[in-house]
């Protein structure tokens, strides 16, 4: 089933609000996780997410300290390769140029209880052997994950995708040994077609090679349409 999603189409702000009780008084404390005005590519695609426990809004600039906490844990470091300041804030900001220029990004993903940092994820256009795709990624922030983030991720991503580009193919990828990564695509219905060689790990190798393995899943257009299409169009 796909996860019901809200999608702000207009200015957007969400709030959480806590009541903290001390003796007879007590306080509540906004938390701030979004607020200003949701871009949007022309044909009325909302770049805000709401799931379950996540707001997923696009990742920008003004994410720079957020994505550097990210980038900076082992593990996500690990997956994704060695980053400094200059590295982040040339991907935050290309990642803005992306969904100005190609109207789809990664977006940034923080807690809908008190709108802390959980990771990031979604789509970037991919050319694959010149066929045009939306790949699928998500970096989960290590004190997080097996909580089942990366798959909320990648579902607000899929029904995304069935309501706005319901032609274009999703591919997604991992190094062969990135077992965790690879159990993520199976969750969301993805099927391994194949291998691809590209710059990442290779398992027992030290260091980042040029040519490494990486798995690759897809999901097609028919399939994801009947899978998630069909959610969709009962939640507008």
């Amino acid at each position: 089933m796909a996860l019901k999603i809200t999608e702000y189409a207009a200015a957007a702000q969400y709030a959480s609000c806590r009541t903290l009780r001390t003796g007879a008084s007590s306080e509540c404390l906004i938390v701030r996780v979004f607020t200003g005005n949701v871009s949007t590519d022309g044909a009325g695609r909302a770049s805000v997410v709401v799931t379950p426990r996540l707001v997923l809004s696009p990742a920008g600039p003004a994410d720079f300290d957020d994505l550097v906490v990210l980038f900076d844990d082992p593990l996500v470091a690990h997956w994704t390769g060695p980053s400094n300041r200059s590295s982040v804030e040339a991907w935050a900001t290309g990642m803005a140029t992306r969904w100005s220029v190609e109207g789809v990004a990664k977006w940034i993903a923080r807690s809908r209880s008190d709108g802390s940092l959980v990771g990031r994820g979604g789509f970037t256009r991919f050319n694959l052997d010149e066929e045009r795709a939306l790949e699928l990624g998500w970096a989960v922030r290590d004190v997080l994950t097996g909580r089942g983030y990366a798959t909320e991720i990648g579902r607000a991503a899929l029904d995304w995708a069935a309501k706005h580009e319901p032609e274009t193919p999703i591919v997604a990828f991992s190094e062969v040994h990135n077992h965790a990564s690879q159990a993520v695509m199976r969750h969301l219905s993805m099927r391994q077609v194949g291998v691809i060689r590209r710059e990442g790990l290779i398992e027992g190798s030290p260091g980042i090679h040029a040519d490494a393995p990486f798995a690759l899943y897809r999901l097609d257009p028919s399939r994801y349409q009947r899978e998630f299409g069909r959610a969709t169009a009962r939640e507008s």
